[in-house]
C-alpha cells in the first residue's frame, strides 16, 4: 500500500465496495464524481465469483477507479477484518484493470443504518439495503477527501 498524491486526479466513474462475510455493498459514481447510485448487494460466495461479478459492473458501469472500505477499529489499527481487507484488495488490484484505493469506513454501517431508517426504509428492509448504503458513504468520503490516498499496489513486496 501507498499513498496517493491528492493531486493526482481520481478517474470516473469510481465503484465502490463495502467488502461483509455474506454480501458486498456496491455503489457507484457519475462520470463527473456528483452523484453517487447505490447498487444491489453481491452475495459473497468465493474469490472467483466475487472477481467475476465486479468485473462485470466495473465493464457495465465503465468504471475507471475502484475504492474498498479499509474497516479500521475505533482507535485506527488494523485487526483481523482489515487485514483480510487488505488482502482483497491487494488481489483485486493485480487482476483487474483499474487502480484500487482503499477508504476507512469507521462508523460506515451505523450511519448508513440511520440514513436508511431517516429515508423511512422498514426495518426488515435494512438488512437487504445496508452494505450498499455503507458503499454508498464509503464513497462519498472518498470523492470528499481532501486526505491522502491508500494507494494498493498491485505487487506483493508494496
Amino acid at each position: 500500500m501507498k499513498k496517493n498524491d491528492v493531486t493526482d486526479p481520481i478517474r470516473a466513474p469510481v465503484l465502490a465496495l463495502d467488502l461483509g462475510s455474506k454480501r458486498v455493498g456496491v455503489a457507484v459514481s457519475d462520470s463527473l464524481s456528483i452523484s453517487i447510485n447505490r447498487l444491489d448487494a453481491i452475495q459473497r460466495t468465493n474469490w472467483k465469483q466475487l472477481l467475476h461479478d465486479v468485473e462485470q459492473l466495473a465493464l457495465r458501469f465503465d468504471a475507471k477507479t475502484l475504492v474498498i472500505g479499509l474497516p479500521l477499529k475505533l482507535n485506527g489499527s488494523s485487526g483481523d477484518a482489515a487485514l483480510a481487507t487488505r488482502e482483497t484488495a491487494s488481489k483485486f488490484a493485480r487482476s483487474l484493470k483499474l487502480p484500487v484505493y482503499l477508504q476507512d469506513e469507521r462508523l460506515s454501517s451505523a450511519e448508513a443504518e440511520g440514513n436508511l431508517r431517516a429515508a423511512g426504509v422498514r426495518a426488515e428492509d435494512i438488512g437487504k439495503q445496508i452494505d450498499s448504503e455503507a458503499a454508498a458513504l464509503i464513497l462519498r468520503d472518498f470523492l470528499a477527501s481532501d486526505q491522502e490516498r491508500l494507494l494498493v499496489s498491485p505487487h506483493l513486496s508494496d
